[in-house]
Order: structure tokens, then sequence, then C-alpha cells
């Protein structure tokens, strides 16, 4: 008489187990490539909003940022093609591009996806009240987001 096999437990997925996991690809790639591989601000030399704006900038995009203190920024906004009407108290440089100011981070995220043709970056001019790094007790601003490159401004988003 031969032995009785032996029960071999198997965990395989059902179908829609498998649909599941193989619609969540594009999500988790989506989500792994949100984070650029090195964020560079370049500020005015203690500007506490600038610190408050890249804490809020390193947390959107779950990464280290390096911080340079220089008063004259005016060489990289002519490198990015800024003209300097959108001059404002840092600049951050994220994979080549420039944004200018307190920009939002989820408009940082879509320009960085978006990467519309023939624009160099996002400024946000000044320093608005209620933009991010500029919350406090007084009221907000409206601003704009403009984006710049080749000569060429136009709005991005309206806050």
């Amino acid at each position: 008489m031969l032995p009785k096999p032996a029960r071999i437990e198997t965990s395989a997925l059902s179908r829609r187990e498998m649909i599941a996991a193989l619609a969540a690809i594009p999500l988790l790639q989506a989500c792994a490539s949100t984070a650029p591989a090195r964020i560079t601000v370049y500020r005015d030399p203690g500007c506490g909003c600038c610190d408050e704006w890249t804490r809020q900038i390193r947390t959107a995009f779950a990464t280290e940022i390096d911080v340079i203190d220089t008063a004259d920024r005016g060489a990289l906004h002519q490198q990015a093609g800024m003209p300097a009407s959108l001059a404002s108290c840092h600049t951050a440089m994220i994979e080549g591009l420039a944004f200018e100011g307190h920009v939002p981070s989820a408009d940082i995220k879509r320009f960085l996806k978006e990467r519309p043709a023939g624009y160099k970056g996002l400024a946000v001019p000044g320093m608005p009240n209620g933009s991010p790094g500029m919350e406090g007790p007084e009221p907000p601003d409206h601003f704009a987001v403009i984006a710049f490159g080749n000569g060429i401004t136009n709005q991005f988003a309206v806050y």
C-alpha cells in the first residue's frame, strides 16, 4: 500500500486579488516617483519664512533638502530664465527646474509631472500672506503661481 501523499498548502491568489494587485502597480509607481533625486534651496540668510517653506516641501516630498544661504541669487535667476519681476526670498532647484518663492508643493508636483514644454519653472513673486511658509494671523492674500521660461510667462494656478 502506498502512503498518502502529503498535502501541500498553497496560497494562490484569486482572480479578483490578482486584478487588484495588477491595478495597484501604476499607483505604486507614481508614489515611488514623486520624490525628486535632490532638492537644493538657495535662500536669503536668516529668512524665517524660507525655513518654514522648506520644512513643508521636505514633508511633501519626503526627502532631504540642501539649503544654501546666499544673498545674491541673480545669476541663478538669469540661468533659470526667470524675469526679475518674479523674484522672492528663495529659489529651489529640482531636476534642473527652478521654483521661486512660496510655490505650493502640489503645484511643484504637478509641474514636475506635466513638464510643460518651454517652461523652466514656477514662481510666486514677493511674499504673499497665506502662501506656504507665510501662514499667519493676517488675512491671506490672493496670489498667482506663474510658469516661466524662454521669455514667456503664464498663470499656472491662482489662490
